[in-house]
């Protein structure tokens, strides 16, 4: 991208507008708005020009920064040993004024919002794809069976980080039936309570202008898998070729990463995207309020529970398995809420010795109370 990409692009830097949230304001189709303005207002009297990350690369990223447009800035002064403090796309910075070599990004301001996943890594640490986002995207490709498990997971980050979540069905196009369609759409929906699903089809441009329309309203970023038909989705959006695109592998039906980088951009509706690669794990980190989003309909059968700490598995005047019995929740909701909320805790524990504690103590107190079962059973009571 050039610095005639962007715009408002007009050769001379005015720096009066930057504490101004007023359209006018060439960072505005970025996001920038009187809040951002505020918030910066201590680094502007540095000498420091605001700027939002596009992408971030090894070392160094791209921002645009007033009429400059977009410039390489170095970020050794954000990049923490802590990975969820590193600047990411999304970010707005504050970057040195032209004419240092090289120039730095010295700060970023605080995030309003932040996409964690917990990485692959053995020590669990959280990995931050994208800041202050409004809305998050899920891609979810109809070219195959329906993977209800993993939309519940994309579905407890996208909550858990600020946002709100938005189901994209991609490529309905090969759902050529509309009432197979229809019963697609409604699976997902009862899967993503207080979710808005939409099919789309960036072939034919079936409901792309409904989500063009969504999302114009503020940053959205754009999550999936490889294969999902993002990039092709965020092309449609931003009306060009922007993001390259590869086809599907005939072998196994799984997409190629085409998008390698996180990438930031304005669309000409109005908003802003964030592109992502593709996601091959979705682990929780510290997700708990977005699971209980997620199985919003357990958690409220949850307050009907006899015991306040029930665990939802044998107790006496359990709501939730009284649920389960008469056909209200459905068992495959129970099995994935459970597996969720128990790998959501192991990884908090792995950082919280309060909560390792508590775990460990549960464990004991469920182990002894079904040990005592047992012995009821065989008539062992004394």
């Amino acid at each position: 991208m050039s610095s005639s990409a962007f715009p408002g692009s007009s050769g001379e830097l005015d720096f009066s507008s930057l504490s101004s949230g007023a359209p006018s304001h060439p960072l505005a189709p970025y996001g920038w708005d009187e809040e951002w303005a505020a918030a910066f207002a201590p680094y502007a009297e540095r000498g420091l020009l605001p700027g939002r990350v596009v992408r971030v690369d090894r070392g160094s990223c791209d921002l645009v920064v007033t009429e400059e447009g977009v410039v390489r800035a170095d970020t050794t002064f954000v990049t923490p040993h802590d990975p969820l403090r590193v600047i990411c796309t999304g970010d707005w910075a504050a970057v040195d004024a032209p004419g240092g070599d090289p120039r730095y990004v010295r700060d970023y301001l605080p995030r309003r919002t932040s996409f964690v996943r917990s990485t692959s890594s053995k020590r669990s640490e959280g990995q931050i794809l994208a800041a202050n986002v409004d809305h998050a995207v899920i891609a979810v490709s109809l070219a195959g069976e329906l993977d209800l498990g993993r939309i519940e997971r994309f579905l407890a980050l996208g909550w858990e980080s600020g946002a709100q979540p938005i189901i994209a069905l991609t490529k309905a196009d090969l759902v050529p039936d509309a009432t197979a369609l229809s019963y697609l759409v409604e699976d997902v929906e009862t899967t993503a309570p207080g979710v808005q699903v939409l099919p789309v089809s960036a072939a034919n441009g079936e409901g792309v202008d409904v989500l063009a329309a969504v999302v114009s309203g503020g940053t959205s970023v754009l999550l999936g898998q490889s294969g999902a038909g993002k990039s092709t989705l965020a092309n449609a959006h931003a009306g060009a070729e922007i993001m390259d695109v590869q086809a599907i592998r005939d072998v196994d039906g799984k997409g190629r990463h085409t998008t390698t980088t996180r990438n930031l951009l304005v669309l000409p509706g109005g908003g802003v995207l964030i592109d992502t690669p593709g996601l091959r794990g979705v682990g929780l980190y510290d997700a708990g309020t977005g699971v209980g989003q997620v199985f919003a309909e357990i958690e409220e059968l949850a307050e009907g529970c006899r015991f306040q700490d029930c665990a939802h598995v044998a107790e006496p005047g359990c709501a939730v398995i009284a649920a389960l019995e008469d056909g209200t929740l459905p068992e495959r909701r129970l099995d994935s809420y459970r597996k969720l909320i128990r790998e959501n805790q192991r990884i908090v524990a792995k950082t919280d010795a309060r909560v390792r504690a508590d775990l460990r103590r549960e464990w004991k107190r469920r182990g002894a109370e079904g040990k005592a079962a047992m012995e009821a059973k065989r008539g062992r009571v004394r």
